[in-house]
C-alpha cells in the first residue's frame, strides 16, 4: 500500500494584489506525524497567486517525502480546489498556469479537498507567518 500523505496549504495577500505569502505543510496521514511546514513570502501578488503556490509548494514537498505516495491536499480555498479539480473552468492565464505547474507536480489520483477556514488554521497561520516576515 502505497504511502499516504496530507498537504494543507494557504496563500493571503494584505491588498489583492499586495504583500503576499504562503503556508504549507504535509502530514503523514495514517500516523498524523507532521513531516513539513513551509512559508515563504511572495512579494506584491494576488491572493488567488498565493493561494496556488502554497499547493504547489505542499506538492513539491509531498514529492520529495515519498514519490510515490497517495495525496490529498486540503485548503480552504473554493476556487483552487475546485479549478484542480476540474469542476470549474480556468479563466485566468495566471492561474492555468500555475495549475499546469501542480498538475505536473502532483502524481495522478491526488484529491482536492475544500476545508473551512477553521480546518486550516495551522496552515494559515504558516501564511501569515510568511506575510509578517517571521
Amino acid at each position: 500500500m502505497a504511502r499516504r500523505l496530507r498537504v494543507e496549504a494557504d496563500g493571503g495577500s494584505r491588498g489583492n494584489p499586495g504583500v503576499a505569502g504562503y503556508g504549507a505543510l504535509v502530514r503523514d496521514v495514517d500516523s498524523g506525524a507532521l513531516l513539513v511546514e513551509l512559508a515563504e513570502p511572495l512579494g506584491k501578488a494576488s491572493n488567488n497567486v498565493a493561494e496556488y503556490r502554497g499547493m504547489i509548494a505542499g506538492l513539491g514537498a509531498a514529492r520529495d517525502i515519498a514519490a510515490d505516495a497517495e495525496i490529498e491536499v486540503a485548503m480552504d480555498s473554493k476556487l483552487v480546489v475546485e479549478q484542480m479539480s476540474g469542476r470549474w473552468k480556468i479563466k485566468h492565464a495566471d492561474m492555468r498556469t500555475l495549475a499546469a505547474e501542480a498538475a505536473a507536480i502532483a502524481p495522478a489520483g491526488t484529491t482536492y479537498t475544500w476545508v473551512p477556514r477553521a480546518e486550516n488554521s495551522h496552515a494559515d497561520r504558516l501564511a501569515n507567518e510568511a506575510l509578517d516576515g517571521v
